[in-house]
């Protein structure tokens, strides 16, 4: 894609930041949705939770990528931070998408966040973009998340949802917790180790939303995880190999549910998820192993 304006909500996350860098590195102007008052032209106003959004900040934008809400694993999940985790990404998607298509002339696609929590605990079950949502919390959440980009697709715009796994970088989100702890000796296995994780390298994950942004062909869910997930024991042990450092120390699955509560259940569950379409559509992985995710996020 030629240059672009393009407007990114939850710039402040892991990935989005990223992302940031990425567009503003190759000369794309990006406008910030924020909850402060704007501080220069590149920041555009907006209140999830209230469903409030400056509609004229986002004139004249080619794209809009919306990944806002708040972090799954920052809290423990009492009813009124799940409650936090659903607002935030659900109203906030809803008033995005109404205001994108209320523009005289709306961007031309919308990217919506979700993650591969829709699918819920797949067991040992290779699960693409065709599986059906699964039960309990995230999927939930994540399921009312894309239904809230209503008004962008009912608009005619081009509408993708990026369905991402556990992100690897050691500057934030889950992993970023993981990496002091192996570095200091003390990582192991959570559980029995047999549940299935599907990871993707940060550099892949900004790879692959601007992707999508520039495949004009391309809508509907996408899986942003590496093509084949490992169990948590094989990745224990990948990170042991790589940071050079022993991981004898395995975190009982009663343990993780006294310290995280219900959380546990999404920590000790298992998603053995592909990203079928992504690869369909010539994606290639910088990245596709997991000793070289890991070397790229230290």
């Amino acid at each position: 894609m030629e240059h672009a304006k393009i407007a990114v909500a939850g710039a402040s996350g892991l990935i989005g930041s990223a992302l940031v860098r990425s567009l503003r590195g190759d000369g794309h102007e990006v406008v910030r949705l924020v909850r402060h008052e704007p501080r220069g032209g590149d920041e555009v106003r907006w209140d999830p939770e209230r469903q409030t959004v400056d509609a004229a900040g986002l004139s004249g934008c080619d794209v809009v990528v919306n990944l806002a809400g708040a972090g799954v694993g920052d809290k423990r999940w009492t009813p009124e931070y799940k409650r936090l985790i659903r607002d935030s990404r659900v109203l906030g998607t809803a008033a995005l998408a109404e205001a994108a298509a209320s523009l005289p002339e709306p961007p031309r696609v919308f990217v919506n966040g979700s993650a591969i929590g829709y699918y819920g605990d797949t067991g040992d079950r290779i699960t693409d973009e065709s599986a059906p949502p699964g039960d309990g919390f995230l999927p939930s959440v994540c399921e009312e998340w894309e239904e809230a980009a209503a008004p962008v697709r009912e608009a005619g715009i081009r509408t993708v949802f990026v369905r991402t796994g556990l992100v690897v970088a050691s500057g934030g989100g889950a992993w970023g917790r993981l990496f002091p702890l192996f570095k200091a000796g003390l990582g192991g296995r959570l559980g029995n180790g047999r549940q299935y994780w599907s990871y993707i390298a940060l550099h892949d994950e900004v790879a692959a939303i601007r992707h999508l942004i520039d495949r004009e062909d391309l809508s509907g869910p996408f899986n942003l995880t590496a093509p084949e997930p490992l169990t948590n024991q094989e990745i224990t042990e990948a990170m042991g190999r790589v940071l050079h450092r022993p991981t004898p120390f395995p975190v009982p699955a009663a343990v993780l549910r006294t310290v995280l509560g219900e959380m546990a259940g999404d920590v000790l569950g298992s998603q053995r998820v592909v990203p079928a379409r992504l690869l369909e559509s010539g994606f290639a992985f910088a990245f596709p192993g997991i000793e070289d995710t890991i070397r790229a996020a230290e």
